[in-house]
């Protein structure tokens, strides 16, 4: 592996890392994959004792019969947290959700998308550093990526669908690919407002 290849500056790679729902379906160079995860697998985790996995599609039939799964898990949360069952359903201003929604749409079409796991009883604090090395690597290889989440009235059928073990829990769904877009900057309210000093 090739670390210097992750030669962007920290600051210009977090600066721009915005969440890349549109991607282009071009496949990931294997090099890239491997290099990505190898960054992943670099992350501080608790006491050192590395409960992240990782489970890598790249086939595009496997990622079609997925998508099928993840727009389900997307409209089961709408319909537990908003309300929402159908498109028409979607305020027209709500951007963000209509984004995620052609994500859930196109989903299939992703040429990468890595699940990250975890070996129980690893803690969800021990996993996300991995998530984000692994986000971070791929933007400083040109490729966009987003974290996303399935829904409980899918996770059997998806343990099933990928062999998955009982004791290997998911944490994440993250998509991958060459964005058709541009990466940040991004837009983020002040740290003023969700920053306190030594007290509440």
């Amino acid at each position: 592996m090739e670390p210097t290849r992750l030669s962007m500056p920290i600051g210009e790679a977090m600066w721009t890392q915005r969440s890349i729902r549109r991607l282009r379906p071009d496949p990931i160079p294997d090099d890239d994959v491997r290099l990505i995860l190898e960054a992943a697998n670099k992350a501080p985790n608790g006491g050192n004792v590395q409960w992240t996995r990782y489970l890598v599609l790249t086939d595009p039939a496997v990622i079609r019969t997925f998508g099928a799964l993840y727009k389900e898990a997307w409209w089961a949360k709408r319909r537990d947290g908003e309300g929402w069952t159908k498109p028409e359903d979607i305020p027209p201003g709500a951007k963000v959700a209509r984004s995620a929604m052609r994500l859930a749409d196109e989903i299939g079409a992703a040429p990468l998308i890595v699940f990250v796991l975890a070996q129980d009883p690893g803690p969800a604090n021990s996993v996300i550093t991995c998530a984000q090395n692994l986000m971070l690597a791929a933007r400083a290889l040109g490729i966009g990526s987003v974290p996303t989440t399935l829904h409980p009235q899918v996770m059997e059928r998806f343990h099933a669908m990928f062999n998955i073990p009982a004791n290997v829990s998911f944490h994440f769904c993250i998509p991958m690919g060459y964005p058709r877009g541009n990466f940040g900057p991004v837009n983020r309210k002040p740290v003023e407002d969700s920053t306190h000093w030594n007290a509440w």
